[in-house]
């Protein structure tokens, strides 16, 4: 089994933030005039997603973790992978898709869930290895919030510009690290 340490917990909330990043930049450079409280409405709504969804999949993937314990590193590698090549794939898609400054709930609820499908998947990971799940999810929720309120303000500031970049970096992260929980498993490492 796999043993998941605070370092490589604090890339993967990084790498699954990168979505919420993304998206960050593009709501500040839609909105207007910003103020702090537009930063701290969009980190709390991605942050909360973030934290939410890979819980979530935790409690679906414990439920047959006994199941298919002998293939589980090769689903997380798997699973992170197709991610990691989603995000990539976007990345260097080029598209750029214009953003609502819309900061309602209708608005914020489906971009927070959109950008945290990813987490559902890594929280299904999670009950494959020893994850301590509780301080996972909230290091995921709080990277998030974070990362996404500086997201707005670069956004607002420097445009679109990172936003791509962004996204091809959180991709790489996340499959990196299920190259490496698969080399692992297979004692290559």
């Amino acid at each position: 089994m796999h043993y998941m340490g605070i370092t490589e917990l604090f890339i993967l909330a990084v790498g699954l933030s990168m979505d919420a990043f993304a998206v960050s930049i593009c709501k500040g450079l839609s909105i207007g005039k910003l103020k702090p409280r537009h930063a701290v409405i969009v980190g709390a709504w991605f942050g909360a997603f973030q934290a939410l969804m890979p819980a979530v999949g935790w409690l679906l993937g414990s439920a047959f973790a006994d199941m298919i314990v002998a293939v589980d590193h090769w689903i997380a590698f798997v699973l992170l992978a197709l991610i990691g090549g989603n995000m990539i794939r976007e990345a260097l898609g080029g598209g750029d898709e214009d953003c609502d400054p819309s900061l309602a709930p209708a608005a914020m609820v489906l971009l927070a869930v959109a950008t945290s499908i990813d987490a559902l998947a890594v929280g299904i990971t999670f009950a494959f290895l020893r994850v301590d799940v509780l301080p996972a999810v909230t290091l995921i929720g709080v990277c998030t919030f974070a990362i996404s309120a500086v997201g707005v303000k670069i956004g607002n500031v420097f445009g679109s510009r990172y936003k791509s970049k962004a996204e091809l970096l959180g991709g790489v992260v996340l499959v990196l690290i299920g190259v490496k929980i698969l080399l692992e498993h297979l004692e290559i490492l």
